[in-house]
């Protein structure tokens, strides 16, 4: 349970139960009863400390509601009785963090741990190692608004960059303070960052009850707390036991207090506004002290009253923290160490071979139902063929199950002393009669910008099990992959990408209605799905009227709110994540122009590799892709970047373009955020119209051509000058 700090604030004096309306304006009444039942679900709920029983605590809170429906102008915005709205909700809407909330880098082991904190010391050499560890929550992140002291938001992760909003339901969570405890001052905004979770004992009372009230039994912790949030009915959300753990903050406008130096004062801090912080969280100093924190939370592991799967490890300076930085997906200063996965065996009853939305065809173990690190587990992924053969897995094995990081089902390995006599090694279906094929038809007229690796004469060649045809492997890859446009497999996978969380995130379109809408024929493509119509729709069963108009107001809605990134995203394109999708968004106005990239051109963008530009020119150079874009154009789903309107700092980079290369002793991208702070425009690639290369150690082939065209090339202490006030600018 939580630590028994002593109350904030002291107890109201004398009791209110004591005192009389008479003795003071309903308006003052109104006050000194929302405060006192603050207190008091904080000393319940948050230190598992009640001064009264729930009868004297009914009667304080009957007589606020009632004075809120008579005077309803007056109900404070964090009333106590907003805890208890209910009602559905229309749908959630998403909205952008004022600041990225990035995912952790994972390490499995001692040495990893020591690389990742000696990749910190060259990055920024003589930053303090001192750190501070925390259990690493098994829940739902979540990121809670503050304006001085009320609560005002509440937004889910989402993929990093926008969030759903879950105000009404975070508002039921009576861990949440709904005005910070104490008297202030507060921040004027204050973004706080945790998880939604449910303790263990509360998850086996919750299952105990559904299965009572012969409804859905929960299958983790994890779950039932994300599920209960992300309802659209607020009354299921207020009836699952949810927990709110702050583990950081986002943006702090801290005036008018003064600003916290270190990340453990910030949850000192937090704890004193009420707020429950990750039980057994440390300092320790240097990487030795971390592994020993890690070591005793694994064998601690059972004890911890949340669900954790593993610790995380946390630069205590936040400045230090804010000169680190970020990678595309991560910070610099902090690092998940994951404790190894649990394991269970139970029979392997066949193998399915799945076909995705780029073709890779992966096998899947259909396993015999068993509970591994407490969740029912019954399919496992098998990767491909030669893991397969590598690990010996047949049908009808007993296997070894474990959860990789213990989210994804994996299975290890057979038992060998319990497998059958008759078992036979398992082998992906053959195509019939090929032998010595190199590249099949479909494949050579796809012209695509990558490897393939030929078959020798007299090989063997695998089926598609969707479509019959056959399939290929890619140099330095062990997928079979089909190549057939026109798969049906490949064609539903793809459509389901684009409505999910991935893709678009459209709210109501899952998978069985995508399955249903693609093999009627109705969809086959994710353009069709905005020129469905209300009696297209009716011609299903179970699709009555008002389910058909939710649909399309959510397919409206999207045509309307997507933006570049996430069309981007959607599309599928190969070796094209969030980060990437986001990189040419920033670069390109729109899709037109992103076709009309060159190789070198893409290149040249940030984390951008050759096989990433081949794979975008692919897609953008096939006919079927280019009618889908023509499609979604007519449909009017053509996003465009907004123009930044941002007025350049005066100085010397104002304006001016700039490009950096090789290996800076800063991040790359703390330099570039320097650089766009004071003006700059930053390159995609080396041009005529470039005014700054900043060379860095090992800069490649992009410090010869800014020779060669006569750009201003500078050191890294050069480009660090020009940052400073009145400095003058480098001519060329």
């Amino acid at each position: 349970m939580a630590s028994r700090d002593k109350p904030p604030y002291p107890p109201t004096q004398p009791s209110l139960l004591a005192l009389r309306a008479d003795a003071e304006s309903d308006m003052q009444r109104m006050e000194r009863l929302a405060a006192e039942l603050h207190r008091h679900n904080y000393l319940y709920h948050t230190l598992d400390a009640p001064e009264i029983g729930d009868d004297e605590y009914d009667l304080l809170f009957r007589e606020l509601e009632a004075l809120e429906s008579r005077h309803p102008q007056l109900r404070s915005p964090s009333s106590p009785t907003l805890r208890l709205g209910g009602g559905l909700l229309d749908g959630l809407d998403k909205k952008e963090h004022s600041r990225r909330m990035y995912g952790l880098e994972n390490v499995f082991s001692e040495k990893e741990l020591r690389a990742f904190v000696e990749r910190m010391s060259r990055a920024l050499p003589g930053c303090p190692l001192v750190f501070w560890c925390d259990p690493k929550l098994d829940g739902l992140a979540l990121e809670l608004v503050y304006e001085n002291g009320v609560f005002t938001e509440a937004l889910t992760r989402g993929d990093g960059i926008r969030g759903e909003v879950v105000t009404a339901a975070v508002r039921t969570i009576k861990t949440v303070p709904l005005r910070l405890h104490g008297k202030g001052p507060f921040p004027s905004q204050l973004e706080v960052r945790g998880e939604a979770v449910i303790y263990k004992d509360d998850f086996v009372a919750l299952n105990k009850r559904q299965e009572e009230q012969g409804l859905k039994i929960f299958a983790n912790p994890r779950n039932a707390a994300a599920g209960a949030v992300r309802n659209l009915d607020i009354a299921v959300t207020r009836s699952r036991p949810l927990r709110f753990l702050a583990y950081s903050t986002g943006n702090v406008v801290w005036n008018p207090i003064p600003p916290s130096q270190y990340h453990h004062d910030v949850l000192r801090r937090l704890r004193t506004w009420g707020f429950l912080t990750p039980p057994g969280g440390r300092l320790c100093s240097g990487a030795t002290e971390a592994e020993e924190y890690a070591s005793a939370a694994r064998v601690r592991r059972k004890e911890f009253p949340v669900g954790i799967d593993g610790v995380v490890i946390k630069q205590d300076s936040l400045e230090a923290q804010e000169a680190l930085g970020h990678t595309a997906r991560a910070p610099r200063f902090a690092v998940a160490y994951k404790f190894p996965a649990d394991q269970a065996q139970t029979l392997l009853e066949r193998i399915e071979i799945q076909v995705g939305r780029t073709g890779v065809l992966t096998p899947v173990a259909v396993l015999k139902p068993v509970l591994v690190g407490g969740v029912v587990v019954s399919r496992a992924t098998l990767h491909n063929e030669d893991e397969i053969a590598r690990r010996d897995v047949r049908e009808g094995d007993t296997v070894i199950v474990q959860r990789a990081g213990e989210v994804i089902p994996e299975v290890l390995g057979p038992v060998l002393a319990l497998r059958p006599p008759n078992s036979r090694p398992y082998k992906f279906k053959r195509a019939e009669g090929v032998v010595g094929s190199d590249i099949s038809p479909i494949r050579a007229e796809l012209n695509m910008l990558v490897d393939i690796e030929k078959s020798p004469a007299g090989a063997e060649v695998v089926a598609c099990p969707a479509c019959g045809e056959n399939t290929h492997r890619e140099k330095d890859e062990t997928a079979w992959r089909c190549s057939n446009p026109s798969c049906p497999a490949v064609r539903l996978r793809s459509i389901e990408h684009f409505v999910s969380k991935a893709g678009l995130d459209i709210q109501g379109l899952g998978a069985n209605w995508i399955t249903r809408l693609v093999e009627s024929g109705r969809v086959a493509s994710p353009a069709d799905l905005f020129a469905l119509t209300v009696d297209d729709l009716l011609r299903y069963e179970h699709m009555g009227e008002k389910l058909a108009q939710k649909f399309l107001s959510s397919l409206d809605a999207a045509r309307q709110k997507t933006t570049l990134a996430q069309l981007l995203r959607a599309l599928g394109i190969r070796h094209v994540g969030e980060q990437t999708a986001h990189t040419l968004a920033e670069r390109y106005r729109d899709l037109d122009e992103l076709a009309e990239a060159g190789f070198e051109e893409l290149q040249a963008l940030p984390d951008i590799g050759p096989k990433v530009a081949s794979s975008i020119r692919h897609f953008f150079s096939g006919a079927a892709n280019s009618a889908l874009l023509s499609r979604f154009r007519q449909l009017g789903i053509w996003p465009q970047r907004p123009e930044k309107l941002k007025k350049p700092a005066p100085g010397p980079l104002s304006g001016k373009k700039v490009l950096f290369t090789g290996t800076l002793s800063l991040p790359r991208n703390r330099a570039r955020q320097m650089a766009e702070g004071m003006g700059a425009v930053l390159a995609g690639g080396v041009g005529k119209g470039l005014d700054y290369l900043v060379a860095g150690e090992s800069p490649g082939n992009k410090l010869e051509k800014a020779r060669a065209l006569g750009i201003a090339i500078i050191n890294e202490a050069e480009f660090m000058r020009l940052l400073q006030p009145g400095a003058a600018d480098i001519g060329k």
